[in-house]
């Protein structure tokens, strides 16, 4: 499903002051930077809640894909897209897609909050064909405490949260992935109150290779593979060969249905 921002009318809960809007937009700027997202690829967010970061890929013509496990928060992403994105209700630890089934898979600030952030790690490599890109906040922000990074990026401050470090989340992708390129870099550098009094002290620091921002991302490349493990769900719903659907679509559409049952 193709994002057309003329007609789909959203409107971000996040982006309520100038200051917060200013820092959506420099995550905005390190997300694209780093996953380079081209006309037609497919997008999945996992841990997509109400869709605020799909709205990254909204002028790239790219199909949007969300999964959540909460359904209200995906009714709200619903009613934000329309028919211009799709919404599924899902374990992001087990995700209901198959194998390669997207070009780009994003998690973006929601390790911190995941049961098993090595699962979902895994799982987001198993669907994706292209690259992986992973947004988190960095343990060692300049940018003040937990309880102000939570303030500053919209989280509950009674909320639990892991915060990770780098080195942390390049283990977790090299034990998922095996030795792989990461690219890799942060914005947001100061505490939240100092964007309302200037924001060119952000624009001084790089975007690529900085350690010290509060918004941290990477993103590495994923190798198309061929799995055969797929063949006997496929042979067990008595797939035929000449069905309309490429094999990996038709998988999807059934376990999409036996979710919604």
């Amino acid at each position: 499903m193709f994002f057309d921002q003329k007609t789909a009318g959203l409107s971000g809960e996040r982006l309520k002051t100038p200051r917060s809007d200013y820092i959506f937009a420099r995550q905005k700027e390190l997300v694209l930077d780093l996953a380079a997202p081209l006309p037609g690829e497919r997008i999945l967010d996992v841990g997509c809640g109400t869709g605020n970061h799909l709205q990254f890929f909204r002028d790239k013509w790219c199909s949007l894909t969300g999964i959540d496990s909460s359904r209200e928060k995906l009714e709200i992403a619903r009613q934000k897209y329309g028919n211009h994105a799709e919404f599924i209700s899902g374990e992001t630890q087990d995700l209901p897609f198959s194998d390669n089934e997207f070009d780009i898979v994003t998690i973006i600030n929601f390790l911190e909050i995941a049961d098993s952030p090595l699962k979902v790690i895994q799982e987001a490599i198993r669907v994706s064909r292209s690259r992986v890109f992973i947004g988190f906040l960095n343990n060692y922000s300049f940018a003040g405490t937990r309880q102000s990074l939570k303030k500053i990026f919209g989280f509950p401050l009674s909320q639990e949260m892991r915060f990770f470090s780098f080195p942390e989340i390049r283990n977790m992708v090299e034990i998922s992935a095996g030795d792989t390129t990461v690219k890799w870099g942060s914005v947001i550098y100061f505490p939240g109150m100092v964007y309302a009094l200037s924001e060119e002290l952000e624009e001084m620091f790089p975007v690529r290779k900085n350690p010290l921002g509060a918004f941290f991302g990477l993103t590495f490349p994923v190798k198309y593979t061929y799995r055969t493990a797929q063949s006997p769900i496929m042979n067990s719903f008595n797939l035929k060969a000449k069905a309309r659907d490429a094999a990996p679509e038709a998988v999807r559409g059934m376990l999409r249905r036996r979710i919604n049952d």
